[in-house]
């Protein structure tokens, strides 16, 4: 399979752009300091590049009060999904997991019929 990086997004060449972009895809909703925590930026940091992407469609932003204290969470926009695994790429994802095999583990942990019959559990 020929993997090819020409056609990603612009948005997305950015290392932290593309972290946050990551980050919402595994995340319905995250908030700022988790997502600062996360990629490991400063507050200007993150800021700069939510707002980038929030000016382009792909992210929204709701800014709350918790107590006293500001919260901000990040969710990622159908747009935002679009742009980020765009259409036709889903077939290419599921090519790549048919012709990749992944290791089977046997499980032993506790209270585990698997480790009594030898079961194998696939990832």
């Amino acid at each position: 399979m020929n993997m090819s990086l020409e056609h990603i997004n612009k948005a997305f060449e950015s290392k932290v752009r593309l972290g946050i972009m990551s980050a919402l895809m595994v995340n319905e909703e995250i908030d700022f300091t988790t997502l600062k925590s996360l990629l490991d930026l400063t507050d200007g940091n993150l800021a700069s590049h939510t707002r980038s992407l929030e000016e382009l469609g792909y992210i929204q932003s709701k800014k709350q009060f918790i107590g006293r204290k500001p919260n901000t969470t990040f969710q990622m926009t159908e747009t935002g999904k679009a742009a980020f695994y765009p259409e036709g790429s889903e077939s290419e994802a599921s090519s790549y997991d048919s012709a990749v095999s992944y290791p089977t583990l046997i499980y032993d942990g506790p209270f585990s019929d698997a480790r009594q019959t030898g079961q194998a559990l696939a990832l």
